[in-house]
């Protein structure tokens, strides 16, 4: 079975390592040692863990680990959805923001008019994060 480094699993999970490390610290990932000494997670368990972090029951309250610096907290005011796409308006202060993202995006989200949302601008792309 294949095995994978702490760091390994972290960049699978999309987390930092010193984030998965207190994940496995606290027994929510089983690890292993190597003969070298490493610690290891089983390719079965960090496939299950990865559905829960997935679900967002991981239990982690840590900001997304993402590359998207340009982050524009606010609340969304208008949600319009189509039978692919979607359009999701958010107002981060004096600034509204438009984002074109898949309706199956904004239904995992659970993106609605009222609640907080932050959108995240990296190049002429908007990401959305539920916050």
């Amino acid at each position: 079975m294949q095995s994978y480094t702490i760091g390994q699993a972290a960049r699978l999970l999309g987390v930092s390592p010193d984030t998965a490390r207190r994940w496995a610290d606290a027994g929510r990932v089983a690890t292993h040692r190597d003969e070298n000494g490493r610690r290891l997670i089983d390719g079965r368990d960090l496939a299950a863990f990865s559905i829960e972090v997935g679900q967002g029951t991981a239990g982690d309250e840590e900001e997304p680990y993402t590359s998207a610096r340009n982050a524009f907290p606010g609340i969304v005011t208008a949600v319009k959805l189509g039978d692919i796409a979607a359009q999701v308006e958010i107002q981060a202060g004096p600034h509204r923001l438009v984002s074109l993202l898949t309706r199956e995006a904004v239904e995992e989200l659970g993106l609605e008019v009222g609640m907080r949302a932050t959108a995240r601008v990296k190049s002429t792309s908007v990401h959305i994060d539920r916050t």
